[in-house]
């Protein structure tokens, strides 16, 4: 990951920790209305970095190849 990814990242689950210390949420549900809430936030604000700088924060480039091990894994 990027440090930007990573940052994003890290602010969707504070946000997310932030929202459910406020409210409190009991159950399934509810904490995953939460988490959508949280993720939002971070979106929001990948999107708005993205729409200043003209650049993606994501991109196909920060992934890793897959392993030769993985490759051969899957042969078997």
């Amino acid at each position: 990951m990027t440090d930007l990814e990573l940052i994003f990242s890290m602010l969707g689950e504070a946000s997310t920790t932030e929202i459910v210390k406020t409210h409190n949420p009991e159950g399934f549900a509810q904490n995953q209305k939460a988490a959508k809430q949280g993720g939002a936030v971070a979106g929001n604000a990948r999107r708005e970095l993205e729409s200043r700088t003209g650049k993606k924060v994501v991109s196909s480039d920060n992934y890793l190849p897959e392993t030769k091990e993985k490759k051969e894994l899957k042969k078997e």
